[in-house]
């Protein structure tokens, strides 16, 4: 296996630059991931840069869900609906342990923007589009029915509700296991290595990127054949220093979503409603949590650095309390929030909720290769559609032929369970496994859930490391966690690990206050921080704790 160690990221920046590759991808999001995926198990020699952390931008901070897309059905976006909504079985099958099916219910009252007739008619066109599976397809309730699924809705002019499968996920660890399978397929990819110019050869055609370590501030340059600019939000920003931002640009918004726990918000039923303002929201229950979202508005501050405001809490707890009414939600409520960016392609005339999610790929004078917009049910779709240009390009150019696209069926890190069906047997085998090394039954099933096939290495560290977790003053479990993060996922600095690789900022918080110093010590001492590193990565993780609860204005 090529190198994914914390402990290796010298020889993995040094392999970068040994010889030229075929491709260089510019960005750790689930898109750059699943292009250098795709690449990789097609052969070519493939790498991929990111500046800060894989999947720190967007693809840590969506809804979390591989969804069809229901709402672009009023766009009349049949297209987008019928390959996006079968898109959602591929990625389930090729990740159970991080993508599972989630019946959300849709509501519908008096005055509201959805009716029984609508409804029915909107979902049975969307199992036919999306090629929903029998046993998923959709299903109407009265208005008794909705209230037995969830108690907590409005009951005033409530008429029924549509009942339909969508499909929940772990955004940002879906990214690091599509990116750890193609680093098994031999991709070298390095997190913390910025982009910060283009070279050029003799005809003003790209030929590789000068890349900045954002550790060491140590400079390289990085050839490759041909480069893809899959850097999200920052597109727009590669494109400009290629001199090529000419026609469509990206139109940025934002999306806040709100954590509460269970006991504040006793959710049994995922739920897709509609506003007084006419916008959809989600409320979907995970684990002990129940979280809410999302805003959608045009965003034009730090593309690094989105924050939730007062009125992004403020709109979504009124929306909470417009149909849950009986919570009476307030601000100390809320245990913890996200905010992210979504790239879309700008569309004049159209407020932010309205612009199409289509993927586009825009192809400059230089050559650099740009993807824009899409949505993350698709990142598979968009990846091949990516590597393909690459590979006609190269096979122009150089008369090589290389394979089709092999993903389709291609179980990414963690999937190796057999599909759904085999998962159900596999998790059911490792808790009992878990139960067995002493570990807790429901602590064993997080555990099967969040690393699939890869569990049996989690286990090992549980079982071999008790005496320096003891040590470092870890509980056994974060210790397990931490190591297996830090050999083989690439973690470096303590948000990698409490936000992208566990989740816990958003869904534990105070699991994070918790094990935050001994984690902290440990991996200072374990990857040669200095002190003045250290210092700076304790500010990060306290100022990102305390965002989480706080409104930034």
């Amino acid at each position: 296996m090529t190198l994914f160690s914390s402990h290796k990221r010298n020889d993995i920046y040094q392999n970068l630059t040994e010889q030229q590759l075929d491709l260089l991808v510019i960005g750790g999001g689930i898109t750059g991931a699943g292009i250098t995926l795709d690449a990789a198990t097609r052969g070519l020699r493939t790498g991929i840069i990111e500046m800060n952390d894989f999947a720190a931008g967007t693809s840590s901070r969506s809804t979390k869900l591989v969804h069809g897309g229901l709402r672009y059905l009023k766009q009349f976006e049949v297209k987008m609906v019928a390959e996006v909504g079968k898109e959602r079985a591929i990625v389930y099958e090729n990740g159970p342990h991080v993508t599972t099916p989630e019946w959300m219910m849709l509501p519908f009252h008096k005055g509201g923007n959805f009716g029984p007739l609508t409804t029915n008619l909107g979902l049975r066109v969307y199992d036919f589009l999306a090629g929903v599976k029998k046993d998923e397809h959709r299903k109407m309730f009265s208005p008794a029915e909705a209230l037995k699924r969830e108690p907590l809705i409005k009951k005033d002019g409530l008429k029924g509700a549509g009942y339909y499968v969508e499909y929940k996920t772990d955004d940002a660890r879906l990214t690091i296991e599509v990116m750890k399978k193609a680093v098994q397929h031999g991709a070298h990819a390095i997190n913390y290595v910025k982009a910060v110019d283009f070279l050029y050869d003799e005809d003003k055609k790209i030929n590789g990127v000068l890349v900045e370590d954002q550790l060491t501030g140590e400079k390289r340059k990085v050839y490759a054949k041909k480069v893809v600019n899959a850097g999200g939000p920052w597109v727009d920003v590669l494109r400009e220093i290629d001199g090529s931002k000419k026609g469509k640009t990206l139109h940025l918004t934002k999306g806040v979503h709100l954590v509460f726990s269970q006991e504040q918000f006793p959710l049994q039923q995922a739920i897709y409603f509609d506003t007084p303002d006419s916008r959809m929201i989600f409320a979907i229950p995970r684990n002990n949590k129940t979280y809410v979202g999302t805003t959608d508005t045009t965003y034009e501050g730090d593309i690094e650095h989105p924050t939730m405001t007062e009125d992004d809490r403020d709109y979504l707890i009124q929306a909470i309390n417009y149909m849950f009414p009986s919570l009476t939600m307030t601000v100390e409520d809320v245990e913890s929030s996200w905010a992210g960016l979504r790239p879309l392609i700008s569309e004049e005339g159209k407020n932010p909720d309205e612009i199409s999610r289509k993927d586009e790929i825009f192809i400059s004078n230089s050559g650099l290769l740009s993807m824009a917009g899409g949505k993350l049910t698709g990142y598979r779709k968009m990846a091949e559609h990516a590597v393909n240009t690459v590979v006609d390009q190269l096979q122009k150019e150089e008369h090589i032929m290389y394979t089709k696209s092999e993903t389709h069926n291609l179980p990414i890190s963690g999937g190796e369970v057999g599909g759904s069906k085999g998962f159900a047997a596999f998790k059911k085998l490792k808790i009992a496994e878990a139960v067995g090394l002493g570990i807790k039954e429901e602590t064993a099933e997080l555990l099967v859930q969040k690393y699939g096939a890869n569990t049996d290495v989690l286990f090992s560290f549980y079982e071999n490391k008790q005496a320096e977790a003891k040590q470092a003053s870890i509980d056994p479990i974060v210790f397990a966690e931490l190591l297996y993060g830090i050999e083989q996922e690439l973690v470096y600095k303590p948000v990698d690990f409490f936000i992208r690789r566990t989740g816990a900022l958003y869904f534990d918080i105070e699991w994070v206050r918790a094990h935050k110093d001994s984690v902290i010590n440990y991996m200072a001492v374990t990857l040669g921080w200095s002190d003045e590193q250290k210092h700076e990565y304790i500010v990060e993780l306290d100022k990102l704790l305390h965002e989480a609860v706080t409104p930034v204005n």
